[in-house]
């Protein structure tokens, strides 16, 4: 156990060397720094956003933010690892952020392109719960038309998502 805590110890105070040193812009510094960390921040992304790419990418950002804030890196408050985690931590919630918001953009494109009927049809169905025969009735349509207008608006939306890329 006083192993672990002297090579925990030895970690933390090179981790802290090197981001003192990265934030007087020591390039060399900031590559080993990378090397000793960026596996574990890796998998920190990954674990979060699922997607390697999207990890990939946060991470580069995250290494960015780090060299251009390595100063205010305060070895009192947190271990340096606990410091890097949390800036990719955070830079992977705000990736989530990103694509939620866009996500619901296209959701909202892809409802507004639906005919009127469509729309209606399943927003009601979808908001109020109504059945097939509950919708003809509320509609004052055939129930074979509000079938057809939630089966078409349903591939239409499918089609729609799954052109840009929204997983279901």
């Amino acid at each position: 156990m006083a192993l672990d805590s002297a090579k925990q110890l030895e970690r933390n105070t090179r981790l802290t060397d090197l981001l003192a040193r990265a934030a007087v812009s020591d390039q060399q510094a900031f590559a080993e720094l990378y090397r000793l960390t960026s596996s574990h921040l890796y998998a920190v992304a990954l674990r979060i956003l699922r997607e390697p790419a999207a990890a990939e990418e946060v991470l580069q950002e995250s290494y960015v933010n780090i060299w251009h804030h390595a100063g205010s890196y305060v070895a009192a408050k947190s271990q340096p690892l606990t410091w890097l985690t949390s800036i990719v931590r955070n830079r992977c919630l705000d990736h989530l952020r990103r694509r939620e918001i866009d996500t619901i953009t296209i959701v909202k494109g892809c409802v507004d392109a639906l005919e009127a009927e469509q729309k209606q049809a399943i927003a009601l169905a979808f908001y109020q719960g109504l059945s097939h025969a509950e919708l003809s009735r509320h509609l004052k349509q055939p129930l074979g038309t509000v079938k057809s207008w939630v089966r078409r608006g349903l591939e239409r939306l499918k089609a729609c998502l799954d052109g840009a890329g929204i997983r279901r």
